[in-house]
Parts: structure tokens; sequence; C-alpha cells
């Protein structure tokens, strides 16, 4: 397996990366990070009239420019190298993901361009108040209601549920269990009966919500009932994407301590010739390498729609979780005190490296998925 990226898509890094740091610097995420919508809108629409990052991956004929998700996990992996204020992981990765795996072509001309060009903000409903990621967890109940259905109930730890024009809800059809009966169903996001609050979250770069459905109408999407194949398939590609968020973040870590080692001097020399920091510093550049092998490797795979997604999607997120987060507490170890002020970024990232790490279940679900997947 060849992990050189092309010409091509290194083009693409450097473009994505130039506009990021312009748009996305240390003061920008501070400020947004305060507001309730969590993003500027104006750099939205760049992102989509500009430089087409919404609908990067989304075929051609839905109005996007039909790359793969290879081209998707480079731009995610610039976003979560500045911690990027903005819906894209909800929109683009969760949300269109969902319709391009579940919905008719019709529903995906219907809903897909508006995505693409930076339109619409998009969100997948899914946890509960529960907190499993599995069909299990799934306990929203469709009612069939005339020629459609109505929805009631609550979806918890939605990503950007309250700014979303568009929300894909998965719920299941009366009396069914498991994995049989779930299905998926579009929403607006000012439908009557649709509470959105804005939840207090650790790390508030990324936004989440509460929803509460009353009796709110839905539009079907898919074939009721048939839905559990087409959620694993999203789920397992947002696990991708996270993986590769995860090492643009881990990346950012590592290089941080290494020039801060280079320049903080004590006892009369820098505290990268210390074999302690140097062993430490060692360690992360191992992790994050590795993160970056099962990263690619699992977006290759995404990109192919090869069997082995399944397997190598939650051993990327295992790996690339357990990495982000001891980089991101070591370079608040290797900053001393001020790598716990407020002040200094390092508390960002660890909150990044936190929240990511439960995001669609914590390393240790995602060994023991793998471990059934593979038949162990």
């Amino acid at each position: 397996m060849n992990f050189a990226f092309s010409e091509e898509q290194e083009e693409l890094r450097r473009t994505v990366r130039q506009f990021l740091e312009a748009k996305s610097p240390s003061p920008e995420v501070r400020r947004l990070m305060e507001t309730t919508e969590g993003y500027d809108e104006a750099v939205w629409k760049q992102m989509g009239q500009e430089l087409g990052l919404q609908g990067l991956h989304i075929p051609e004929e839905y109005g996007g420019q039909g790359f793969s998700f290879v081209e998707l996990g480079i731009v995610l992996e610039e976003m979560g190298r500045v911690l990027l204020c903005a819906p894209y992981y909800s929109t683009v990765v969760l949300a269109a993901n969902a319709i391009l795996n579940a919905g008719t072509d019709a529903q995906k001309q219907a809903l897909l361009p508006a995505i693409a060009a930076g339109e619409s903000i998009a969100a997948l409903a899914f946890t509960e108040p529960n907190g499993k990621w599995d069909a299990s967890g799934i306990t929203m109940e469709a009612t069939a209601s005339g020629d459609g259905y109505t929805l009631s109930g609550t979806k918890m730890f939605v990503i950007d549920g309250h700014t979303a024009d568009q929300i894909v809800v998965v719920a299941r059809l009366a009396g069914t269990s498991g994995e049989e009966g779930i299905s998926f169903f579009t929403v607006a996001g000012d439908a009557a009966g649709l509470t959105r609050t804005a939840l207090s979250t650790m790390d508030m770069t990324r936004k989440q919500a509460k929803l509460e459905f009353a009796d709110v109408k839905a539009e079907q999407l898919g074939e009721p009932g048939k839905g559990w194949n087409a959620l694993s398939k999203t789920l397992d590609q947002a696990a991708v994407g996270l993986a590769n968020e995860m090492v643009g973040g881990a990346q950012l870590v590592l290089d941080m301590s290494v020039e801060y080692a280079k320049v903080r001097v004590q006892f009369g020399r820098p505290i990268g010739s210390f074999q302690a920091i140097k062993h430490k510093c060692a360690d992360m550049l191992l992790e994050v390498e590795s993160s970056k092998s099962a990263a690619y490797y699992s977006a290759w795979a995404a990109a192919e729609e090869s069997d082995e997604l399944p397997v190598v999607a939650s051993l990327a997120k295992a790996y690339c979780s357990d990495a982000y987060f001891h980089c991101a507490a070591e370079n608040i170890q290797i900053h001393g005190g001020i790598g716990f002020t407020w002040e200094h970024d390092a508390h960002l990232y660890f909150k990044r490296a936190k929240t990511s790490e439960i995001l669609l279940g914590d390393a240790t679900y995602h060994r023991e998925l793998l471990a059934q997947r593979i038949g162990i």
C-alpha cells in the first residue's frame, strides 16, 4: 500500500492550510467558541462557494466535486490542526454521508446540492439520553401519520443541532428492536414541535444540542425499517473522519511541544536537552506517525468502499483516540505551569482530544467492536 499523497492532494493540503491559518487563528477560535452559534457565517459560505470544501467528496451529480474520502481526510486533518469552529463535521461527515448512504436518488438530488454549496447546515440526530452508540440505544419511535411519519422523543449530544437547517433523524418503527426497524427521516430545523437547546460542553469549539421532538412531522429518507446498514456505514465513515481530524490535532500539539522544548531554558540549557523531555517527545512522535498510518489507511478503505472498512474504522478510532489524548496531556506537562493556564492554547487541544475520544464511542468500545468484527 502506497501512503504517499499525490501532487494534487498535497496542493489541496497547502491551500486548505493557508486558508485555515488565515481564518482560524487562536484569537478567532476563542471568540467563536464563546458564541452560541459557534461559527462565522461568512467564512462558512467562503468555504463552500470559493473552496468547495463542503461538497468535496459529494458526487458531481449531486452538486459536489466528486473527490474521495482521502481528500476529505486531508481537509479534516487540517481542520483538526487549527480547531476550526464550524459545522463541517456535522454537515459533511455525518449528515451528508447519512443522506448518501440511506437516501434515494431523488432525495439526494433534493438535499445535497445546498449542502455542497455551503448554503445549508445539516446535523445527524442519532444518540439519545442513554448515551449508547449501538442499535440498542435508538429508542425514539416513528409513528405513521397519513402518508408520512411523526417523531416524538429526545435526541442528545447532536453536534450543531441547534443551528442546523436540516436534521437527519434516526428512529425506529413501532414494535421493533435491535437492528430491525431502524429508519432515517429528515426534519427542518424550524419544524413545529421541535425544541432545540444548546448544551454546555467541555470542548467549547464543538457545539452540541439537545433536540426534543413532540409529534414533529418528518420526511422519510430511504426505505423505512431498513436503515441499519446505512447507519452502520455512516458511523464507520464518521469514525474515519474523526480519526483523521485527531491526527491533525496530535501533530499540532507535538509541534507545539518540540518548539517549546527548544526555547524554554532551565538550569542554563534548553529543556529539550534533558532526557525526560526527549523521551516524551520521541514517544509522542511515534504515536503521531502510527496514528497517521491508521487514519490514512482507513480513509483509503472508505474511499474504495473496501470490505475492510468496518475493521479499520474501529482500529483507527481506537488508536487515534488514545494517541491524541496522550499527546495533548504530555503537551501540557512539557509546558509546565503555563500549560495549565486559560491563556495558553494547550487546554483547548486537551479538551478537543478528550471529547473526540468519547465521541462515537471511546477506545475501549471500539476495541471490543473490532474484536467482534474480526470474530475474536
